[in-house]
């Protein structure tokens, strides 16, 4: 198989988001500040709600800071913002709010112009589609709900995130996807820009294409020895008997 115009016969395909689907600049300028607005009122206020509260108990857990007020914990979530760091908790509340900020208007999400054409394509050919991302599973669905071509939730057939499946570099979580989704990982393909997911999804025995876009964090680095593409309209994909 040829590392550029990649061909697959599959059965599913697993998406990243930030700099596969949709570009990681417009996450962290546009979704990181949004999110960073609202995080003391969202913990003032909303502390007792399950998804908060376990959220609150897992960074006090993660910084070993059991006493930590609303305050110490907006400060954790900020300098975690500020390193990028893909932490559960972070992610779940950045979750809530940007899901209440897309059900309002305020947010609309992007999807790079090659994309929601080619997920449609694969849908209507019999492709299962299915989101694993280091953004929770909430703010996954008001990403796919709320996108400039409206809601394309229904082409997508189950979220996975840190929480429900692992690490995205840790080979296990793929074996968790694959046991979630009854897909055999030899019929599952992962597009990412990150070589570590890659090589975490190869060796548990899944497909793999890095897609490299220009400007994007990852693009100078490259993705090792993967199957590349520059988007998704080069990358063929179909079950048995079918492409797309």
């Amino acid at each position: 198989m040829s590392l550029r115009d990649p061909a697959f016969d599959v059965d599913a395909v697993v998406l990243d988001i930030e700099g596969t689907t949709s570009a990681t600049g417009f996450v962290v300028d546009v979704l990181y500040p949004y999110s960073r607005a609202r995080f003391a009122e969202l913990l003032a206020e909303r502390a007792e709600e399950p998804a908060v509260a376990r959220a609150v108990a897992q960074v006090r857990e993660l910084t070993g800071e059991p006493d930590a007020d609303a305050a110490a914990i907006e400060k954790t979530l900020n300098a975690w913002l500020d390193d990028d760091r893909k932490a559960t908790p972070l992610k779940t509340l950045q979750g809530i709010v940007w899901s209440e900020g897309f059900a309002r208007g305020d947010l609309v999400s992007h999807f790079y112009d090659d994309v929601v054409p080619r997920l449609r394509a694969w849908h209507a050919a019999g492709l299962r589609l299915y989101v694993y991302s280091s953004g929770s599973a909430a703010a996954q669905r008001a990403w796919f709900a709320n996108s400039p071509e409206g809601d394309l939730t229904p082409l997508v057939s189950g979220l996975y995130d840190t929480e429900n499946a692992g690490p995205k570099q840790e080979p296990e979580s793929y074996r968790r996807i694959a046991t979630g989704t009854g897909v055999e990982p030899s019929r599952l393909l992962f597009l990412s820009d990150r070589p570590g997911e890659l090589d975490a999804a190869r060796e548990a025995g899944w497909r793999t294409v890095g897609v490299r876009r220009p400007g994007e964090p990852y693009f100078e680095q490259g993705v090792g020895d993967h199957a590349q593409a520059g988007s998704f309209d080069e990358i063929t994909v179909g079950t048995t008997g079918s492409t797309a």
